[in-house]
């Protein structure tokens, strides 16, 4: 690591700690040339695979793309910002965790329509419409239907098993 004030390639690390929820090293290091003390941070790259699309396009994953799909389908609904990041980070962790090179953009898609599931029923009607392209007014009522047979996500949080191996899960 060259020093940022005089160039010099000779500096020693004096602090490392994680930083960031623990997915980054915090580094202190000290110039052995001109003394001078500066931060700098590390991280793991990784590279997320290729979404492939139903046309057999290959196209890199943006998550940009992934939040604005998300958005568009919470629009005007209540739920915190902080709630969303969370699903698109559990989306992202999925994806990594197929440790595949490429993903079909129908996994993603079902990833994405569960995760809206249990965030509001509102956006996950409104995304698989367009997700699954709905035709007509049937389809939007069988969805609907098919919602109101499951139970909600809080109430889901407040049951208990009936299974006493399942609660262990």
């Amino acid at each position: 690591m060259r020093c940022p004030f005089c160039a010099a390639e000779d500096t020693k690390v004096i602090d490392s700690r994680l930083a960031s929820e623990g997915d980054q090293v915090r580094r202190r290091r000290e110039c052995l040339t001109c003394s001078e003390r500066y931060t700098t941070y590390e991280t793991a790259e990784l590279h997320m695979p290729k979404i492939v699309k139903s046309s057999g396009v290959r196209e890199p994953f943006e998550e940009e793309k992934l939040r604005s799909g998300i958005v568009r389908a919470l629009e005007k609904r209540p739920v915190d910002t902080e709630i969303i990041e969370d699903a698109i980070n559990r989306i992202k962790h999925k994806i990594r965790s197929t440790g595949e090179r490429e993903v079909p953009s129908r996994s993603l898609g079902e990833w994405v329509i569960n995760e809206l599931r249990e965030l509001d029923q509102v956006a996950y009607v409104r995304f698989a419409s367009v997700y699954r392209s709905f035709e007509d007014i049937n389809e939007f009522r069988e969805e609907i239907d098919r919602l109101q047979r499951e139970p909600t996500p809080e109430l889901k949080k407040h049951q208990m098993s009936l299974l006493v191996n399942e609660d262990k899960k």
